[in-house]
């Protein structure tokens, strides 16, 4: 599977290469065949002897658009059913691991296990899914009621979840592209669960002028948040950066649930959450 997922990536490059080329060669030719066209017509109403001239070159240039057309649509094509063959071989690909050493004999090798280990004691709590077919009956199957739909999930579950999301697309009409497309385009929507504390840091101009930035790295030093992500192990706290929390006057400036705290340094931050983890049920 993986000769054949590099075999149909080769292929798709090779496709791009010659509809990019044809496209580059029709782009320059194309002007120069028009002018010539033209000039033609101009001399033809002044010499009629030169009308079989305009018609051979008018017959060339037909069939030579013809052709790059017909050849177009053949490599589209092509184009089409080898991503079809790379997508399909990849997801296979992925799905048995990229390689490495096999483990001992009889035994399953450590990337086989990754399906089958047991969830972290962190891990999120299985997705109760009835939500979803409750919400599906009541707002219907449409794709205009995409938005709504989501909105309604992450409301529920403060995230999409993944599992979530596959049966909204198995109960709707909305396909997993458009699913991936919304969520990704408007900002108010998460795809990784959400920390028990929402910390949001306002970095606009008068509480980054002031610190914001500062504030933001040692708050995610202090939660040992790692690079690339916005919630601690234990899943207590969620930083996020946003534009404006409206309180200019008392910045820098940060909430937790929508408890404003101000003029803060990063070790009156930190402490600000800390008086929230206390709060926390033993």
């Amino acid at each position: 599977m993986k000769t054949a997922a590099w075999i149909a990536g080769g292929a798709i490059a090779w496709c791009v290469a010659i509809l990019l080329t044809d496209y580059v060669l029709a782009s320059r030719r194309g002007p120069k065949d028009d002018q010539l066209i033209k000039a033609l017509q101009e001399q033809v109403k002044l010499d009629a002897a030169l009308a079989p001239k305009l018609a051979g070159e008018q017959k060339r240039v037909t069939a030579a658009r013809r052709a790059r057309k017909s050849r177009d649509n053949a490599i589209a094509w092509v184009l089409i059913l080898t991503a079809a063959a790379f997508l399909t071989a990849a997801k296979r690909v992925v799905k048995r691991g990229w390689g490495g050493p096999p483990g001992p004999r009889g035994t399953p090798s450590s990337r086989s296990l990754v399906g089958q280990a047991l969830p972290p004691a962190n891990a999120p709590p299985p997705i109760d899914l009835a939500f979803v077919d409750d919400l599906v009956a009541r707002e219907g199957r449409g794709k205009e009621a995409a938005i709504i739909l989501l909105q309604a999930i992450q409301s529920h579950y403060r995230y999409l979840p993944d599992e979530a999301l596959h049966r909204l697309c198995e109960l709707t009409e909305i396909t997993p592209a458009e699913v991936a497309g919304t969520s990704s385009f408007y900002g108010q929507f998460r795809r990784s669960p959400v920390g028990r504390h929402v910390v949001r840091v306002c970095h606009g101009t008068a509480c980054h002028v002031a610190g914001a930035r500062q504030i933001t790295e040692e708050l995610r030093r202090h939660l040992g948040i790692p690079e690339g992500a916005d919630t601690d192990a234990a899943r207590q706290f969620t930083v996020d950066e946003v534009a404006c929390l409206g309180c200019c006057s008392l910045a820098p400036v940060l909430t937790v649930d929508g408890h404003t705290s101000g003029r803060l340094t990063p070790a009156t931050a930190c402490d600000t959450l800390a008086l929230f983890a206390e709060k926390e049920p033993a």
